[in-house]
This record gives C-alpha cells, structure tokens and sequence, in this order.
C-alpha cells in the first residue's frame, strides 16, 4: 500500500467513524477505548491470518506422523501476532446474526484475548454495553471493509497511532501538565538518529508506546530481523489510561514487552541502571511539585550529579532530572535520543551546574531544535538531545548542533511536520557527522540544496560541529542558534532588481511630496 493510498485509508476509517461518534450520545473520552479496542481486534485478525501462513510454511513435519505439529502461542508471538480463539476472531464478531446481542460477544472477544495473554489482563475494553446497539454494529462493519481486510503488513498499526493522533488532537484524554502525545515526525527522527536495532530499549515516560513502535519498523525496515528476537522494551508510564494504550499498542503490533504503571520521579521498577542499549523519551517539560525531601529521590543512583534543587531547597521542574536518568540508564556505548523543553539548553542556577558536567562527558552527541507546530495539541518549540556513550574517538569532544526551526512541512494552519525529504536529509547529516555513509534517494532536493557535494559541512543557519572548548566559552549553552548563526533565505524567483526600482521610485515621489509640503510651511511662515 502506497502512502497516499495509506492516508486515505486513514482518513476513511477516521471520517466514517467520527461521524458514528457524532450521531451518539458519547463524548470523545467516551468513545475512544471501545473504538481502538474493535481496532486492536481487527488489525489482530489480518496479522493472524498472515502469520498461520508464515507459520504453516516454517512448521516441519514429523517424519514419525507424517503431520505437521499444531502452531503454538509462541509461534504467532515469533510472527508477531497474537493467537485469536474462534470467538475473539473478527470475522465471527461481524458475521454475528441481528438477533446475538452483539457487545456481549465483543465483550467476550475482549476477555478471550486478555486470557491468552496475561500483559493484557485488564486493559481491553470490556464496555461495550454502554454503546448503542446500532452505533456497535455499524463499527464493526466499519473496519471490515475490502480495503481493510486486504490491509497487510504493519498498516493497521499506523492506523491505529493515527486515531491516538486524532484523539489527542480532539481532546479525549488529552495530555496533562506539559505532557503530549509524541507526533511521528519527531519519534521517526529520534529513531533514525540513534539507530535501536539491539538490545534493550527503554522509555521511562512512554505514554502509549510509540518510541517502541517505531524501534519495532526501523527493525523491519532495516534489518528484516524478528522484532522480539532484536530487541527488548521496558517502559514506565504515570498515568495508568496511557499504561493500557502502551500495551494495547504492543499487543497489535506484536512486540513483546514490559510495561509497568509508575512515576518515574519517586521509582526505578525495571532497575535497568548503566543497562539499556538505548534509551527514548518524550517525557512532561518543566514539571513543578516534584517532592524534593522524598527519600527515593535524594538517594536516587540515576542523579550522579545530583537534583536540580533551588535555595530554597526545592525542585523548580523535573527537566534535568528526566535529563539525568536518560544519561545513567544507558551502558558502556548506548545512544539516548529524546525531547525537551527549549529552555533546559540555556537553563541556569543548578540546572547549569548540572548541564556543564554532562557536557564534560563528552557523552552529549547532537542536539537539534525544532520549531512550533510540531505537536498537535499545542503550539510550542523544542529540541531534540541525543547522547552517545560509545562515540567514536575523534568525535568525543565535539557536539553536532542542527537548527531545524525553518526546516518543516505545513500540515495544516496549526501542524507542522518534516516531509520525507527532509526527515532523510537531517538524519543524513547525523550519518555524516559520524562519517556513515548517508541513506539517501536520488532526488533528494532538500538535502541536494545544502550538500551539492554530497559531503558534510557546516552550513550557516542549519548545522555546525562544534567542539568543547567552544560550549565552554558559550557559558555551556546548548542552544544550536548560538552557534550555527543565522540563516539568510533568497529566493530566487524573486525580481529584486524590479523591487528596488520600484522602491526608489515610490522613494522619489515620497520626496517630492515631503518637499512641496515643506515649501507650503515655510510659506505659511513668511
């Protein structure tokens, strides 16, 4: 499936379906659980029936039987799929006859499938009775379409992140002091930079799972490998709606993990200190109320450097704690991408004090602003920090700095996004900095408009590698516009020459007229 193909598939599924929404009593918050479980549900069905024959094929015969032995759980979890009972398979629920009271039969599709598998015992919704008999109905049929049941791969799941998108964007468990639902632009450029093809992955503020989901493509993009045989994911998550959002995610997806519903702030369940291969997060920006007389805080191994406490003995907001943790998380060589508040780079008082000694790890690998526009439920910058515990030598003391403020792709009036083009271009860019060879297409404008030589350099405006000594003498700023300078923009199907001609003219008649009037005054004068 194409993406334009793919988009309209989106937009399909989410138009019928909100209009379902809207000609019923239910609110946004209401709706959302029910829709994505009969998501789940469907997309569960087209990744089972992919996997029996993948399974069918790998399966050997027992030369005692002559048979092939019956595939197991763990074969559709090695597929990535879920093994689906009868009664929880799509197919039975849609084909259910008018007179079967069809949300007992989803609801016990639910309870079938959180049978089978503990991770999601008490997460799928099992409400189903509260919606309209006819609305139930007229959804089931919604996401049975030919187009749907023909939808291979990982489609549905990049369905189902779209409807997270759009409920965000609407609302329906809308995010919460400083936290936002992570738009894919800015998972996909964290994902491209730090590469999490191995290991452990872990997320210690993952709200609904999409940094492991997007780990789960690159694998498949790049690797061809078993997703589950590749890596390993741990998350954390405080709010306990967006803990069942992160395993349902996995679940449709396939991907084995563990997610626990804690606060980061005052736990440590997974223990993975100095462990993780990689480490990505959105966590909330400038929290406030953080306890700091708390006991696990104060003696928290993850604050090498200590909390960020004010004079006042308080912790003004968690940045460069979840900063912190991000840092002792990861082992010997393990690579952390993950986004934070515009203000932490320049952040003063302890913050600062904090900031110079993690710069003088050498570990701080690359740092990029983003502009405004790129979340969905508010409008604010951020930047993006990548650390690097296993850089390479010659680029130990240096920081790659990108300011990618100017570079987006307009969505909409309130959305920005980066266009493939440029997604490429400026993971490109990281690939140089570390001399990869960059993954390019042939026609790749953007970045053909700033490397026609194909090779890195430091382009005013957009990116410099800068080295240690100079973030010393920049009172260890991590700002990347302090030091890329300014970009000057031309555009070249502008008539200059035309526009300054009529300027001067405008100019010149602006003058005649000023000196008419100061004659009529000096007249007046006499």
């Amino acid at each position: 499936m194409t993406y334009e193909q793919l988009k309209d598939l989106e937009k399909q599924l989410w138009d019928a379906a909100d209009d379902l929404r809207a000609n019923s009593k239910l609110t946004a918050a209401e709706y959302k659980d029910p829709l994505l479980g009969l998501v789940l549900l469907r997309f569960a069905q087209n990744r089972y029936e992919e996997a029996k024959i993948y399974i069918e094929n790998k399966l050997t015969v027992n030369p005692r039987t002559g048979k092939k032995r019956e595939a197991t759980k763990e074969d559709f979890l090695g597929a990535g799929a879920i093994r689906l009972p009868k009664k929880a398979q799509y197919d039975y629920l849609v084909n259910l006859p008018s007179d079967v009271n069809i949300a007992e039969k989803v609801n016990e599709a639910m309870k079938l499938v959180e049978a089978e598998y503990p991770d999601l015992a008490g997460i799928l919704p099992k409400n189903y009775q509260e919606m309209d008999e006819a609305l139930l109905r007229s959804l089931v049929r919604t996401f049975n379409s030919d187009a749907v049941k023909k939808a291979s791969g990982d489609v549905f799941g990049r369905i189902y992140e779209f409807f997270l998108m759009k409920f965000s964007m609407q609302g329906a468990g809308a995010q919460e002091g400083g936290e936002f639902f992570t738009p894919p632009s800015l998972v996909n450029l964290i994902v491209n930079f730090i590469q999490p093809d191995h290991g452990i992955i872990h997320d210690p503020a993952c709200g609904s799972g999409g940094m492991f989901v997007q780990s789960a493509h690159f694998i498949q993009d790049h690797e061809n490998r078993n997703v589950n045989e590749a890596i390993t994911v741990y998350g954390t998550e405080y709010k306990s709606n967006n803990t069942k959002l992160a395993k349902m995610n996995l679940a449709i997806h396939g991907i084995e993990g563990k997610i626990i519903n804690e606060n980061s702030y005052y736990s440590d369940p997974h223990h993975l200190l100095g462990k993780c291969d990689f480490v990505m997060a959105n966590p909330p920006f400038n929290m406030d109320k953080i306890d700091a007389k708390n006991k696990f805080l104060a003696e928290d191994k993850r604050l090498p450097f200590g909390p960020p406490l004010t004079g006042k003995g308080t912790i003004s907001n968690g940045n460069y704690l979840w900063i912190q943790y991000f840092h002792s998380y990861l082992n010997k060589n393990g690579r952390a991408g993950f986004v934070m508040a515009s203000s932490a780079t320049d952040a003063g008082h302890a913050e600062k004090r904090i900031r110079e000694q993690l710069v003088e790890t050498g570990d701080i690998d690359c740092i990029v602003a983003v502009g405004n526009n790129f979340f969905y439920t508010r409008s604010l910058p951020c930047h993006l920090w990548f650390f690097d515990k296993g850089k390479k030598k010659e680029n130990k003391d240096k920081i790659l700095m990108i300011d990618a403020r100017n570079v987006f792709r307009k969505v909409s009036s309130t959305v920005n996004d980066f266009s493939p083009d440029q997604m490429e271009g400026l993971t490109a860019i990281i690939q140089m900095y570390r001399g990869e060879q960059p993954e390019l297409s042939d026609d790749n404008k953007w970045f053909q408009e700033y490397f026609s030589e194909g090779n890195y350099e430091d382009i005013e405006g957009l990116c410099k590698i800068v080295d240690l000594e100079e973030v010393r003498e920049q009172d260890y700023s991590l700002t990347p516009g302090r030091y890329v300078g300014l970009s000057i923009e031309i555009d070249h199907d502008f008539d200059y020459k035309g526009r300054i001609s009529e300027i001067n003219t405008e100019l010149a008649k602006l003058n005649k007229e000023a000196n008419g009037l100061m004659n009529q005054i000096q007249s007046f004068n006499l």
